[in-house]
């Protein structure tokens, strides 16, 4: 079960004004399952994102970065049960038969629809299937169906993804809410995950860009599950421009309150992600400390929380702490003095000077393991800078759900 995770309430999710949501049954991997999410957007919205890194990117995320650079988007469409990626051609033409179906029941272009799918790679996607679906979905359009758009974009995901905040702008109350999912193949550069996460504020598109790229990097590209980075991963950031004053300038108050607020959301959803990992059984924040700068430090982290050995460990509760060594050390900081770090479970010093802490002992390291919640702290001690990372353990069920996930 999830770590310390339950579903979302659906009143605590607020409507973004411009955006409505509609959800429809393909059967594209089990039949009656709510498997296809249409979002539609107002005429003014404005949507910007960031994409998987992966060279195999799925069918869909390339034609949603060209459909963003040539039109203004008027919805998504997000289907679950099949990636599109690994299909070549084949697979454009089946999600661009996909978007056109939508763009003619919504009065609008084809590229002004953008597709994303997740799900089996290597499959060609039932595209006749979705676009069947899609009018039971534009007939589900509302406001309030965020609890119901995050339950239909789930593959191995237990729980539903969502969350939601208010600020004050300009003396208008803006809302910001999203959903994501994410279970397996969960690392950094763009950590398979889907986010999409919606204001009612008016801001300009390079700003837009910019907000979305600050909030992946502090949220979605802190996450490592089990170090496979997906074809599919997509975070976008809608504005829909309904309310409050329009934000024009990235040094004002009113853009870094907004880009705070959608960071904070987006920081929810990617734990969320963690505390919902396949299998998983403990939530670990990796926190390394004293860095030159954020790269190393995020390396430190990353080797520490896609270890399979540091992860195991953590499984069974065993104090093997050892492992988190071994993985700074082979994080790639070539000239990292070990002699001056410092390895903190929790408030338990566990390492300093090069080695074993000789204050330390097994029982106080066992105290912390057991806990479901754990903070590793790394102390480089070589400079000023700090970076986090969330990851999660590996247990039986990891292998169980990936052998059996076709079924």
């Amino acid at each position: 079960m999830p770590v310390n995770l339950s579903a979302p309430d659906p009143a605590s999710l607020h409507a973004v004004p411009g955006l409505t949501l509609g959800i429809g049954s393909a059967g594209i991997k089990k039949p009656g399952r709510k498997d296809v999410l249409v979002m539609r957007l107002a005429d003014q919205a404005k949507v910007a994102g960031v994409f998987t890194r992966n060279r195999f990117c799925a069918a869909p995320v390339q034609l949603c970065r060209e459909h963003l650079r040539h039109a203004a988007p008027r919805a998504l469409v997000v289907n679950t049960g099949n990636a599109n990626a690994g299909t070549g051609l084949d697979g454009r033409a089946r999600a661009l038969q996909v978007c056109e179906a939508l763009a003619g029941l919504l009065d609008c272009e084809r590229d002004q629809i953008l597709p994303f799918s997740t799900g089996v790679i290597l499959e060609p996607l039932p595209a006749d299937k979705i676009v069947a679906a899609l009018p039971a979905a534009i007939a589900d359009l509302a406001p309030a169906n965020w609890a119901q758009a995050a339950e239909a974009i789930m593959t191995t995901d237990v729980v539903a993804k969502a969350a939601s905040k208010q600020l004050q702008i300009g003396g208008a109350t803006l809302t910001v809410t999203g959903i994501a999912k994410g279970a397996g193949m969960i690392h950094p550069n763009m950590a398979t995950m889907l986010g999409y996460v919606a204001t009612d504020a008016d801001v300009a598109q390079p700003l837009l860009q910019a907000i979305v790229k600050h909030a992946a990097d502090r949220s979605f590209n802190c996450i490592t599950i089990d170090g496979d980075t997906s074809t599919n991963d997509s975070f976008m950031l809608i504005a829909t421009g309904q309310t409050g004053p329009a934000i024009l300038d990235a040094d004002s108050a009113d853009y870094l309150a907004l880009r705070d607020a959608v960071t904070e959301v987006a920081q929810t959803l990617a734990q969320a992600i963690v505390r919902d990992g396949e299998g998983a059984t403990k939530f670990m924040t990796v926190q390394v400390e004293g860095g030159l700068d954020e790269s190393e430090c995020k390396a430190v982290g990353y080797a520490i929380g896609r270890s399979p050995l540091v992860k195991t460990a953590f499984f069974a509760s065993d104090p093997n702490l050892g492992r988190i060594l071994a993985a700074i050390g082979y994080a790639g900081i070539d000239d990292l003095d070990v002699d001056k770090l410092d390895l903190y479970l929790d408030d338990v010093l566990v390492a300093c000077q090069g080695g074993r802490n000789p204050a330390y002992r097994e029982e106080d390291g066992q105290r912390v393991m057991n806990k479901s919640e754990i903070l590793i702290r790394v102390l480089l001690n070589r400079g000023p800078v700090s970076a986090t990372v969330w990851t999660c353990d590996f247990s039986y069920d990891y292998v169980k759900i990936n052998a059996d996930y076709r079924s």
